[in-house]
């Protein structure tokens, strides 16, 4: 079996339909732990605060949720954890509390502010994550361990299952469970033991929701290098405690299909070879892969012995993944609203040029909001500002992202705010 590991890279900049979202990097300061304390985000190369008027739990939600850091507490101004220093670099913040990270709330632009520092806004949330991966290669696989009354402890394998490890995974940001062995495979922790007969469902956020020798779990172990975003660049697998890239031999876009379904990465584009990627290091670890383009893991798909090849690094594999970020506002959820399309650092609308319902079908898909029940036209949700971003998309209805229906290039039509395009969605936002 691979041992195949997700991990994060920053999200950068596409091409022409397609676009990026880079949400800024976001910690909590002067607190007691690392959930707690003042409100600073890194900007321009810089560290700077958020300003504490109208701070509110819908913002502190979204900063506790981008930390992983469980559910907000209390959101206060006033440098509740002492005044920051540098420039104040976000005003007016309003988030609705779904938002994934902060840079998608509304806010004033950067660095445009009526505060000063004896306003700095803080947060509360109510805790880190309680479980971690010991003994294991990298930090997404090896003993379960768990926080309880300030002390680590394990879980026994009684009933420890693979649903068990999808939970961990999720919790801890690894990606998919591959794999949940028993019976100490990681090793024998030290007492306590604090968790037995745990049961998931496989869809709880943590491994304190599901219904309560030591418990392990393997999660996928694949990145991606040097690329745009962490669904784009030289594909490297962990092997025998080393990182090492796979030959372009046989390469095509099945097997990337392959790659995007394990990592989440939804709908493969692009197939490269001869490192675009630029050249790896260490072993070359796979050869002649060949995928159906069906499997849901690489370790599904044929290949070449580990470490048996005909190759040199000049014939690293890579692909790109590209998707463009959208959202629904002004609506009465999630799932309701105008359409708005973020690129090149800002967040624009769409044209109502030949909108229909086929193109509604595409954004609610996109977004986890069930099925389209119509498509507004006219600024039926209020007209928008700034840029519009699409003019004359043009989908059949089946596609997974808006990018991949035809349209003109981002920035070009003729149009104004009063054609801004909307959609009703039947579900509800799934976050």
């Amino acid at each position: 079996i691979f041992l195949l590991k997700v991990v994060d890279t920053v999200f950068g900049g596409y091409t022409t339909l397609l676009t990026s979202f880079v949400p800024p990097e976001l910690r909590l300061v002067d607190g007691s732990t690392r959930c707690a304390g003042r409100v600073e985000v890194y900007h321009n190369k810089q560290w700077g605060t958020v300003c504490g008027v109208d701070w509110d739990l819908n913002d502190a939600n979204v900063v506790c949720r981008e930390l992983e850091c469980g559910t907000a507490l209390k959101a206060t101004g006033g440098a509740q954890f002492g005044q920051g220093s540098g420039t104040i670099w976000l005003d007016r913040v309003n988030c609705t509390g779904k938002e994934a990270f902060l840079n998608e709330c509304l806010k004033r632009p950067w660095g445009e502010h009526s505060c000063d520092h004896s306003n700095d806004a803080s947060v509360e949330c109510s805790e880190p994550n309680k479980v971690r991966l010991v003994n294991g290669t990298s930090r997404c696989s090896g003993r379960v361990e768990v926080l309880h009354n300030q002390q680590w402890g394990t879980v026994c394998d009684d009933g420890w299952e693979l649903t068990n490890a999808q939970v961990v995974c999720r919790e801890l940001g690894c990606g998919i469970a591959l794999a949940a062995p028993q019976g100490a495979k990681f090793g024998q922790g030290n007492d306590p033991i604090w968790l037995d007969d745990v049961k998931c469902k496989g869809t709880e956020a943590a491994l304190h929701d599901c219904r309560l020798k030591d418990a392990g779990a393997v999660c996928s172990e694949l990145r991606l290098v040097n690329g745009s975003s962490h669904c784009s660049g030289r594909v490297e697998i962990f092997h025998d405690q080393q990182w090492g890239t796979v030959c372009d031999d046989r390469w095509d876009i099945k097997h990337a299909e392959v790659i995007c379904r394990e990592m989440g990465c939804g709908v493969a584009l692009r197939a490269r070879r001869e490192a675009y990627f630029g050249q790896g290091t260490g072993p070359i670890w796979l050869d002649d892969v060949n995928c159906q383009g069906t499997e849901n893991f690489l370790s599904q798909c044929t290949a070449s012995a580990w470490g048996t090849n005909n190759c040199h690094h000049g014939e690293d594999l890579i692909w790109d993944l590209y998707f463009i970020y959208i959202r629904l506002v002004n609506g009465s959820s999630h799932c309701v609203g105008r359409l708005e399309v973020f690129h090149n650092g800002l967040w624009g609308t769409v044209c109502d040029d030949n909108w229909g319902i086929e193109d509604a079908y595409v954004v609610c898909r996109q977004l986890g909001c069930a099925s389209a029940i119509s498509a507004t036209r006219e600024s039926n949700f209020g007209q928008g500002t700034g840029r519009i971003w699409m003019d004359e998309v043009q989908c059949i209805g089946t596609e997974s992202f808006l990018n991949q229906c035809p349209s003109r290039p981002l920035g070009d039509n003729d149009c104004h705010h009063g054609e801004d395009a909307g959609v009703v969605c039947s579900g509800e936002f799934i976050n």
